[in-house]
């Protein structure tokens, strides 16, 4: 190769790494403020570690020891749920039924500790129990939130422990999917729930739902495992919490004003139509013997269609009602009474009932 051919080669290389780094220079841009892809989920999993540090302290394991079975044939049984630290004096909410039947309570801190507890009192309509232990060092209690502010689609904590205490403060992460969501145990209890796709599995029960604040916004209690539904977990809302704990430590039980009545059905507007009857809609009853309502004169299958001016359209409105009175209060009924006979007339009455306890 002579002298030219190879000066020509190496011009064309040099001229060829000056046009690469042009184009380098000419392609690159300084880093935008705005934050990259990907780089709020990092935030927001910060937040939520942040969180998780904060509250676990505050979450303990429940294990409840029963025994089954009659006198010749006793076993013991064992069952683990979740509880939450509310203050220095080491009381600890949980689920009625988390602690239900025991004949003793062990919990275990977040160090390892383990405390005996005792039962303050439990409130069977809410699923809440207070319970107690002896506290010998510093405990954590959580910050209660409040449950009347969350909005659909707010980001939400849940800290339990799912299937018992090896995976003890296990830490899920989802949305407030509902507020207000009525449920009814095979008891026959309503409640109004919210609704959350935090992960809530066996063991969860009791424990908490915080907010991206750290604070309490609800006690953990359901979770529908039935085929078809995913993602669909409960819990009792921190101000109702605080209603039903604050009471038990009172009163060693929750105090609601009572009616005296036993729910037999509920009048749709079809059915009100169907039958002619002069409402739209209400709730048949059943007068407990010797109490408020049965003093007042209310009788079997008397229809309630509305309490103080308000219509009442479901039993569970019924309920929330009568449970948001003052006990001693006097409330004012209207009630459609049906005849004992084919020529007898439809009645409709108003009738004063004072609330008992």
């Amino acid at each position: 190769m002579n002298r030219q051919a190879v000066r020509g080669i190496l011009y064309f290389l040099i001229f060829f790494c000056v046009g690469l780094s042009a184009v380098a220079v000419y392609n690159h841009k300084p880093s935008s403020s705005k934050p990259i892809a990907g780089q709020e989920q990092i935030v927001v999993s910060g937040t939520i570690s942040k969180v998780a540090a904060q509250v676990s302290p505050s979450v303990v394991g429940i294990t409840n020891l029963s025994s089954d079975g009659d006198v010749f044939n006793q076993r013991k049984v064992e069952t683990t749920g979740s509880g939450v630290i509310i203050d220095n004096q080491g009381h600890i909410v949980s689920n009625n039924h988390v602690v239900k039947n025991a004949q003793r309570l062990i919990v275990t801190l977040a160090d390892g500790t383990e405390k005996e507890a005792k039962i303050i009192g439990t409130d069977p309509r809410t699923d809440l129990a207070l319970i107690k232990i002896k506290v010998e060092r510093k405990v954590t209690p959580v910050q209660f939130g409040d449950s009347d502010k969350l909005i659909v689609g707010e980001e939400v904590v849940a800290i339990g422990n799912p299937l018992g205490l090896r995976f003890a403060r296990s830490v899920t992460a989802g949305i407030i999917s509902g507020l207000n969501r009525l449920l009814t145990t095979e008891e026959g209890f309503t409640f109004r729930l919210i609704q959350t796709d935090a992960a809530i599995n066996p063991g969860n029960s009791g424990g908490a739902l915080v907010n991206l604040q750290g604070q309490l916004v609800g006690i953990n209690t359901v979770k529908i495992a039935a085929e078809g539904f995913e993602g669909m977990g409960f819990s009792i809302p921190s101000n109702q919490v605080k209603i039903v704990i604050e009471d038990i430590k009172k009163h060693g039980r929750v105090l609601r004003p009572l009616m005296g009545i036993k729910i037999i059905g509920e009048i749709s507007g079809d059915e009100a139509r169907y039958f002619n009857l002069p409402v739209s809609s209400g709730v048949v009853i059943e007068p407990a013997a010797g109490g408020p309502a049965a003093k007042a004169g209310i009788k079997r299958y008397d229809i309630v269609s509305s309490l103080d001016g308000v219509k009442i359209e479901t039993a569970s409105q019924l309920q929330d009602l009568i449970f948001n009175k003052k006990i001693g209060q006097v409330v004012k009924l209207q009630l459609v009474r049906l005849p004992h006979t084919q020529v007898g007339q439809i009645e409709v009455k108003t009738i004063k009932v004072k609330l008992n306890k």
